[in-house]
């Protein structure tokens, strides 16, 4: 058996953004704005967007649905992703591992990392059954700012429909900036907000648009938005600089 969950998840120290609490409360001020929008959102706003409530562990039956693999096409999605048996993945939002337990097993002379903030999902990813079968699996736990990841490490980085639950859009992106490789890509999967047959509460959509400029303001342009899904976009982001 492996380490129990908090010996088997690998804490990673990172330098914070701003030298003080007043400075970070100044700077994020500045950033964001603050104003009641809908009732599934928190009532903070990022460039134009009201961000949303974070999906609880307890919709890990959601997240786990029968139905997910004709509704979303997630065995496309990781086609899309075009992933080597060498590659470093970090999947930041993991949830309770349904796209780390498909990826794993196809970079198996790399690793996986799956990314929570909620230690009840990383607790679900280890008592998967598959994560004794597959050795090059990691669970990383988050916090609203970082994702706690090494610097200069990542071949590719997913985010399926959590992007927009992020408390500090900016924050976090800069953080997964930092440990991407120099030609690391970042996949944004988020549910289209262009299309009004997609069954998502419009808060839980983004539009291309709006990614783009979001993405843009963290210093990352679209390279590709691979438009073969059912519902979502799967939007691909390299680093300017």
């Amino acid at each position: 058996m492996k380490h129990k969950l908090y010996s088997k998840i690998v804490l990673f120290t990172c330098m914070c953004f701003f030298s003080c609490k007043a400075q970070e409360k100044e700077t994020s001020s500045e950033i964001y704005t603050f104003k009641k929008g809908d009732n599934n959102g928190i009532g903070k706003w990022y460039l134009g967007r009201e961000i949303a409530y974070v999906m609880g562990y307890e919709g890990i039956d959601w997240l786990e649905r029968s139905t997910r693999e004709k509704e979303e096409n997630t065995s496309k999605l990781i086609k899309n992703m075009k992933i080597q048996p060498t590659d470093f993945i970090a999947d930041i939002g993991a949830g309770s591992g349904y796209h780390v337990f498909k990826m794993a097993p196809i970079a198996n002379k790399g690793k996986v990392y799956a990314v929570d903030i909620q230690p009840e999902m990383l607790d679900a990813i280890l008592k998967n059954s598959n994560f004794e079968k597959y050795k090059n699996i990691e669970l990383i736990q988050g916090d609203e700012k970082s994702v706690n990841l090494p610097d200069h490490t990542f071949d590719k980085v997913l985010m399926v429909d959590v992007y927009h639950e992020f408390n500090f859009p900016k924050e976090m992106i800069l953080s997964i900036k930092k440990s991407l490789k120099k030609n690391g890509k970042i996949y944004l999967i988020e549910y289209r907000m262009e299309d009004e047959s997609v069954p998502i509460k419009k808060i839980h959509k983004m539009s291309e648009k709006q990614a783009v400029k979001e993405m843009k303001a963290a210093g990352f342009i679209l390279e590709e938005n691979i438009e073969n899904l059912p519902w979502q976009h799967c939007m691909v982001f390299v680093a300017t600089k």
